[in-house]
């Protein structure tokens, strides 16, 4: 058995004990979308290991092109659904719709990072291989700023390595880090050699860890989730007050001038 496939053959097992584990403690109740991202993971990584070795590589690129959208667009929803849950303490008192208002925010943080990730491209790609490329590296940079975000305000945000919430972070933010880390350098190799192959193994081990730290986790009981001090609830509540009165006279605004025009 072949090394790829040994990693291969770890991940799958690892992605079904989380979904197991996930199911057996409920888990899935609070973190749907992470528990359908994995569900997909675990489909898509089979999916793209049969085509690769089944079909020609221009098959291939084509089905992982679009894994890549499907995947992307679910790493989108799955940051919300954390950063939703980073905030449950306060929740109630937050208006109905606020976590649209955490979508927006990783949406515009997905656009400013799009031209950054293109400066990590090949040079020989063209327009839709370097879009294919941004796509990429968007979606890890934001899986990555995230994670760190998380981590550098947790004292803040009342949460700590025993909460799902910075375990899934954590997770996501490792891998991330080191793919970025991985593409980075092979800008100055030659596709193919040893040390390039090498890297992309280091790659795929450190899914791998990050999958074996899920393992973990969701093995292990959780802590029970701390309340935001009182400094920290008024400031997140302050915030969510000034959106919603924004929206309000935005709304008001546009009424007025939908009047005037009838009248």
């Amino acid at each position: 058995m072949g090394w790829e496939f040994a990693i291969f053959l770890f991940g799958m097992a690892a992605e079904i004990a989380i979904i197991l584990l996930m199911g057996k403690g409920r888990v899935y109740r609070a973190f749907p979308i992470f528990f359908l991202y994995l569900c997909w993971s675990l489909f898509s990584d089979g999916l793209l290991y049969y085509v690769r070795i089944t079909y020609s590589s221009s098959v291939f690129f084509q089905v992982y092109r679009i894994q890549l959208i499907v995947d992307s667009l679910m790493i989108f929803a799955l940051l919300v659904e954390v950063a939703w849950s980073v905030l449950s303490p306060i929740r109630k008192s937050l208006p109905k719709f606020s976590w649209v208002g955490i979508a927006v925010l990783v949406a515009v943080g997905g656009l400013i990072l799009w031209p950054i990730a293109g400066f990590a491209a090949p040079d020989n790609l063209n327009s839709a291989g370097l879009n294919f490329f941004r796509m990429q590296q968007t979606a890890a940079i934001l899986r990555a700023v995230f994670f760190l975000a998380l981590a550098a305000f947790s004292q803040v945000l009342s949460i700590g390595w025993r909460d799902r919430e910075l375990q899934i972070a954590t997770g996501l933010g490792f891998y991330s880090i080191i793919s970025l880390a991985v593409t980075i350098l092979h800008i100055h190799q030659e596709a193919g050699t040893q040390a390039y192959l090498s890297l992309d193994r280091v790659g795929s081990l450190s899914y791998a860890a990050a999958l074996t730290y899920w393992v973990y986790s969701f093995a292990t009981r959780p802590a029970e989730r701390r309340e935001f001090s009182p400094q920290m609830q008024s400031m997140l509540l302050a915030v969510a007050g000034a959106a919603r009165n924004t929206r309000i006279a935005l709304d008001d605004s546009s009424s007025d001038k939908h009047r005037k025009r009838r009248n």
